[in-house]
């Protein structure tokens, strides 16, 4: 499913902000802008939007944890990654989805191919960065076996963060659903 023209100007706001948010490496900003990524994946399931919100969340991490210090050439990196971002961006302005796909995967790949020595740990928060938005995606209701699809984990991946989750955040959880299930009853009574 493509993008509205409304998602689109939201997605492309997102990005405006993440490139700000990385120049001035505010983290916390970086990792609300993930999340508000999430609702566009769960509505729309396209891999532009996913894409986003791993991508993001993973330069939060990165900033947060100041590893981005280890990374050589980090202004360069910074650079490069912004200006995906920004072809990105024209590209929502002009209702591209493909492109903005294309763009938003370059960026990943950059940030993929950062630094030899560093790879198996930028591979490693990635891949936790994926698991952390799937169990996002998962709350909002989309099965384990397409969350997984999306995001290109395994379903065990999922479920082994979500069992791993404390017995009080996952019965606030259910709580959520039920009280989900109730509202949404309530519209066809």
């Amino acid at each position: 499913m493509e993008l509205s023209k409304e998602e689109c100007v939201n997605a492309a706001l997102v990005l405006q902000k993440t490139i700000k948010a990385l120049k001035e490496k505010d983290a916390l900003v970086l990792k609300d802008l993930s999340n508000q990524t999430i609702h566009s994946s769960c509505t729309f399931q396209d891999s532009g939007t996913i894409t986003s919100a791993v991508l993001i969340y993973t330069l939060s991490k990165l900033i947060e944890r100041s590893d981005y210090k280890k990374i050589p050439s980090w202004d360069k990196f910074e650079k490069k990654i912004s200006s995906f971002l920004k072809l990105a961006i024209s590209a929502l302005k002009q209702n591209n989805h493909d492109a903005y796909e294309r763009h938003m995967i370059k960026a990943r790949q950059t940030l993929e191919s950062v630094s030899r020595n560093l790879k198996p740990y930028i591979e490693e928060v990635l891949r936790k960065a994926s698991i952390n938005k799937a169990s996002k995606i998962h709350e909002h209701g989309i099965s384990s076996e397409k969350t997984a699809r999306m995001l290109g984990l395994t379903q065990w991946e999922i479920s082994e963060y979500l069992g791993s989750k404390p017995v009080q955040e996952r019965l606030t959880e259910k709580l959520t659903i039920q009280k989900r299930i109730a509202l949404a009853q309530s519209f066809f009574s």
